[in-house]
């Protein structure tokens, strides 16, 4: 099983936050390399089609492997008991192999809030299980992953199922997806919880992002470029059938892809829109450019909403916003960070503006299988007073 603990959130972060894509990587780690968060995050908890499994490894054998696992990539959730929890089917099944896991979500904090009242609390958001199984020669996989919320403005049915699809890797470069699953809604907006840099998300993700939806996508993937394209319903979470059609696309560069990463680091620069009819019509622009070089790596987004319908639902305001962050790996494992963020959300207010400065702290035991996290978050609105809070984090999965 994998099991997620997050304490502690910058922003109100959904009950059904996720997990993404995982490739085995034990080597001991020679170098950190930081790296923003993926395009092709929609696996939550991330496949395992590329662990290699030995069921002839006694449990004693398999644990001291945990206890011994060394994670150089930060950028995707890792298990630390992939080995025990991944089955390798019979050589006359159609499976290849199958793998269970759970999750739990929740955190504590502490601070000023908005009325200049000291407060603390705790909260879990969320107990998720789920199923991964996967065909063989690469035909397909599927996803059940059901959440079951702590708390939630919906009803039970309707944060039940959250990821059920199913996918297919055959065509070359490709993947083609069919479900309920989260789109690709800026480039933070449909990454995954468990590779985020912080213990919440953006103003404009958890805003205008981050809310499944059924429908089908197709990803590409190529040296110098990646995209997502998908056509969805555009009720979210079950809440409508069919309300109204949604399309989301997003497109990245890589310019750097064929130079040398160690003395050039890497580039990536996206953009897409969302757009579509839920009671009325919404539509969203977004813009992204991520550096990294070695132990340093900044990102920025910007995007910009005339309606949108995101994970609160479908808004008829026009919003504005972007954050920036910045970022360096200190020792192999310790990791300093600092997000300047801004919301608009109504522009037809001159000064409505909310802001949001984050200093962090990560502490990759085992990358992000086993994290412990600290914020400090100063938040300034324009037509509220300013709030402080302190979050204290751990991240595990299992």
């Amino acid at each position: 099983m994998a099991f997620v603990l997050i304490y502690g959130s910058v922003n109100t972060v959904s009950a059904e936050e996720n997990v993404v894509e995982n490739k085995d990587n034990n080597k001991i780690l020679e170098e950190v390399v930081l790296s923003t968060p993926q395009i092709n995050d929609e696996e939550e908890i991330a496949p395992v089609q590329a662990a290699e499994v030995s069921e002839n490894s006694t449990l004693k054998e398999k644990l001291k492997n945990v206890y011994h696992l060394e994670i150089d990539k930060y950028d995707r959730p890792e298990y630390l008991f992939r080995e025990i929890l991944t089955h390798e089917c019979e050589d006359d099944s159609i499976m290849d192999k199958w793998h269970v896991w759970g999750a739990y979500n929740g955190y504590a904090d502490m601070g000023i809030d908005e009325d200049g009242n000291f407060d603390s609390k705790y909260t879990g958001n969320a107990h998720n299980v789920g199923f991964d199984g996967f065909l063989r020669n690469n035909n397909g996989d599927f996803r059940i992953m059901l959440g079951f919320p702590s708390h939630s403005k919906r009803n039970y049915t309707q944060t039940l199922f959250s990821d059920v699809y199913i996918a297919t890797n055959k065509i070359p470069h490709h993947r083609v997806q069919i479900g309920h699953f989260r789109p690709q809604i800026g480039m933070e907006g449909g990454s995954s919880a468990y590779t985020l840099s912080f213990l919440g998300r953006s103003q404009i993700a958890r805003n205008f992002g981050t809310a499944r939806r059924l429908g089908g996508r197709i990803k590409g993937d190529y040296s110098f470029m990646d995209y997502d394209f998908g056509l969805y319903s555009s009720g979210t979470f079950f809440e409508e059938w069919f309300p109204g059609a949604e399309f989301v696309g997003w497109i990245n560069l890589k310019p750097f892809a064929k130079l040398d990463e160690q003395k050039y680091g890497k580039l990536k620069i996206g953009g897409g829109i969302d757009g579509g009819k839920r009671e009325d019509s919404f539509f969203v622009t977004g813009a992204y450019i991520g550096y990294e070089y070695k132990k340093f790596m900044a990102e920025f987004e910007w995007a910009n909403a005339n309606g949108y319908n995101g994970y609160n639902g479908h808004s008829r305001k026009h919003a504005t916003g972007f954050y920036t962050t910045i970022g360096y790996m200190i020792t192999k494992k310790l990791q300093i960070l600092a997000c300047f963020d801004q919301f608009t959300p109504d522009k037809n207010f001159a000064e409505n503006k909310k802001r949001e400065i984050t200093l962090g702290l990560n502490y990759f035991i085992k990358g992000q299988a086993l994290r412990l996290i600290m914020n400090y978050a100063f938040c300034q609105n324009d037509v509220g007073k300013d709030s402080h809070r302190i979050m204290l984090g751990a991240q595990i999965l299992i």
